[in-house]
């Protein structure tokens, strides 16, 4: 498996449509935090929908029995993360993973030097949907989260062959997510 350049992203995300919408440079350096293509992976974007979670009703959170009322939805340019929480959010891009990649996120410098990490799984062989972004602050003061700008890079590592059986084949429970997707069993 090898790492993808600019080149062939450009070329993914505007022939086959791998990234939707897809910015063709980094923009942003010194007025937001940036986003769009670079060297070796593609920043993208936190849209402006939120589920910033509160412990307030749940004694404990589950995965296989998530509470509604566990979240607080809020939309608007700048969310506040409260301090030792997190948010659920979602990309503004939409992605279409080739049957042959598998793409990794990880947090951007900017959040991750300030306590806010970023957590999201590989974007599987044959995926596609929204990113849901997963958001924790590790501080003990609430941190603003900006809407509309970068959050994580996604890397692109392509294979020498296709896999057996990829997301789409198995039909994954996240396939053609849309907004802020819960966990799901």
């Amino acid at each position: 498996m090898t790492i993808k350049s600019d080149k062939w992203i450009r070329k993914m995300a505007t022939e086959h449509k791998m990234i939707e919408p897809f910015v063709d440079r980094n923009v942003g350096k010194g007025e937001a935090v940036s986003f769009g293509l670079s060297s070796y992976g593609y920043d993208l974007r936190v849209a402006d929908e939120f589920k910033i979670f509160h412990n307030a009703l749940n004694p404990v959170i589950d995965p296989k029995e998530i509470n509604l009322d566990s979240f607080v939805d809020f939309k608007g340019d700048v969310a506040i993360i409260p301090p030792n929480s997190f948010a659920l959010a979602r990309s503004v891009e939409y992605f279409r993973i080739p049957t042959n990649v598998l793409a990794i996120c990880v947090g951007k410098s900017t959040y991750a030097r300030c306590g806010i990490i970023t957590n999201v799984t590989p974007f599987e062989p044959g995926w596609e949907g929204h990113v849901t972004l997963e958001i924790s602050n590790t501080t003990p003061l609430p941190a603003k989260i900006y809407a509309h700008e970068g959050l994580c890079q996604v890397l692109f590592l392509e294979s020498d062959e296709e896999c057996e059986v990829s997301y789409r084949d198995k039909k994954g429970k996240y396939q053609h997510q849309q907004g802020i997707t819960l966990p799901r069993i």
